[in-house]
């Protein structure tokens, strides 16, 4: 190209420049970081290009945001809720039911007494519940006359109640008692029980304590299955 031809496409170049305002805000801006002015990429720049997005773009404000936001917030509440709907401890409750059946046995030195009982226990939780131990005691006044103690017994699904039969063994040896037993006169005896039950849900133990008490007749071999008054 002569030097002609140069010195008006030079021209024209400049010509070209001053009808675009300069670069950034208008009346006092910045050469452009990228063409220098010259309105022109040098080769090899492409990847370091600058790109000015006026404040108005419609791009830099997305639309519903407001509603992506609101729905967002409102879906996490609702799990969160649910997750303690479903994981609140509840609690496990424990009721006798009725005794099964009575047998006594007399011996020289005690009355001897086989009492099986239905106990009920209630799962309101949504989770299984794991029983650990079931432990019984019976008492007739103020003096304990037996024990029993259960393990392993199946686990508690969730929102169910499972009747349990406990047997409970008892041994009568104060003479006192023996004869209150005994008696002709007194048909109807009352036997306390002290119930013990210990569940395992929700990554915790708890105790649960129940008192109540049945009649029995000590002094015959059998008694007639009959409701749980306590």
């Amino acid at each position: 190209m002569d030097e002609t031809g140069r010195t008006e496409t030079e021209t024209e170049t400049s010509r070209t420049l001053k009808s675009f305002p300069p670069y950034g805000s208008l009346g006092r801006g910045d050469t452009c970081p990228t063409c220098r002015g010259s309105g022109r990429i040098p080769r090899g720049h492409e990847d370091q290009l600058v790109a000015v997005i006026p404040c108005n773009d419609v791009r830099l404000k997305p639309r519903r945001t407001s509603r992506y936001v609101c729905a967002s917030m409102l879906l996490c509440l609702l799990l969160c809720c649910a997750v303690l709907f479903f994981l609140f401890p509840r609690g496990v409750s424990l009721t006798p039911v009725s005794v099964l059946s009575v047998q006594v046995f007399f011996t020289p030195d005690a009355v001897e007494l086989e009492v099986t009982n239905c106990m009920d226990v209630t799962n309101h939780n949504y989770v299984p519940v794991r029983i650990l131990d079931f432990s019984v005691q019976g008492l007739i006044g103020d003096s304990v006359v037996g024990k029993t103690r259960i393990g392993n017994l199946t686990a508690l699904p969730s929102r169910s109640r499972k009747s349990y039969v406990v047997p409970t063994n008892l041994s009568i040896t104060d003479d006192g008692l023996m004869t209150y037993c005994k008696s002709s006169s007194i048909k109807i005896h009352t036997l306390f029980l002290q119930l013990t039950l210990d569940v395992s849900y929700l990554a915790h133990s708890e105790q649960l304590s129940l008192e109540t008490f049945e009649y029995i007749d000590c002094g015959s071999n059998s008694t007639v299955p009959h409701p749980i008054t306590g």
